[in-house]
């Protein structure tokens, strides 16, 4: 059919549409994803959960959950959540401040390229490494130690804090920021040129724009990427048995001697139940994580 006819006629023809591909094939892409998740979570899941809920002899018992209950049980799960509270808030608000000094620098400058490298790697540096440059660096035998020893500063004084539960500070620390450089810093980038302009139209200033605008849009992105880090520190074991060999400051800690003791509390298969309470506040965690996220997607449409 010719234009002309077309436009006479008021019918246009209809452009036949291509069909996707529905049913085994559209969803062949997530066989892999799926299969993933499965393994390395779902299935570990119920594993942790079906052994929490055994004795030893593979009978059926509450005795092992009853066990999160005790006070030694309690103060770990407590120490865990206040470790992860603290170096989450301190990586959070660095990370954001971090990703403010930035703003300004556009994605291809070297140094916004240097940083953005160094956030990717180090957000991944951890485990048995981390815990070696900490005490190579600030160990009781270091350098830095020593120095400080002969200027008359001696930051043992009060005890090996390093290899205790202050000492898993710093470390994660180490961590925490570069991951939250690296969450953050799209929800930075997201803040359009067009609000700050109006607010300078409508007579703002740079504390009206953050105060009414920037930090409002941002609170949602900021509370969930606090919550990831969260979720980082509160699942983090390799650093943490490096650097505390002995005892069991933490639930990842508790859970490792669970395992490997042939006793705890009197109970078997206590360690089933540490992880199962371990995924529980992981999962309120994600949900909560989840719903800010959503709520922050809003601003990015």
């Amino acid at each position: 059919m010719s234009l002309t006819a077309t436009l006479v006629s008021g019918a246009p023809r209809q452009v036949p549409r291509t069909r996707r591909p529905r049913g085994l094939v559209s969803v062949l892409g997530l066989a892999p994803f799926t299969v993933y998740v499965g393994l390395f979570l779902a299935l570990p899941t119920v594993l942790a959960v079906i052994s929490g809920l055994s004795d030893g002899q593979g009978r059926f018992t509450w005795d092992n959950f009853a066990a999160l209950g005790d006070p030694v049980v309690l103060r770990t799960f407590w120490a865990s959540i206040w470790l992860s509270l603290a170096t989450a808030a301190i990586g959070a608000i660095v990370g954001a401040f971090v990703c403010y000094a930035l703003l300004g620098l556009r994605s291809t400058r070297p140094v916004r390229v240097v940083v953005d490298a160094a956030a990717s790697v180090l957000a991944q540096f951890g485990g048995v490494m981390l815990a070696f440059v900490f005490i190579a660096t600030m160990g009781r035998n270091s350098l830095i130690n020593q120095w400080l020893l002969h200027v008359g500063i001696n930051i043992y004084s009060s005890g090996m804090w390093l290899y205790d539960l202050p000492g898993l500070i710093l470390p994660y620390i180490y961590f925490q920021i570069p991951l939250m450089v690296i969450t953050f810093m799209p929800a930075m980038e997201g803040l359009k040129p067009q609000w700050a302009e109006a607010n300078a139209v409508l007579g703002g200033t740079g504390r009206t724009f953050w105060t009414r605008v920037g930090l409002p849009v941002l609170a949602p992105s900021f509370l969930a990427s606090y919550l990831l880090l969260f979720a980082n520190s509160f699942s983090a074991y390799a650093t943490a048995a490096a650097l505390a060999s002995q005892g069991s400051q933490i639930v990842p800690l508790q859970i490792r001697a669970a395992l490997t003791s042939e006793t705890v509390l009197g109970r078997s298969n206590l360690a089933g139940a540490l992880a199962a309470g371990m995924i529980v506040v992981m999962v309120v965690v994600m949900v909560g994580y989840a719903a800010v996220q959503r709520r922050a997607g809003r601003w990015r449409q």
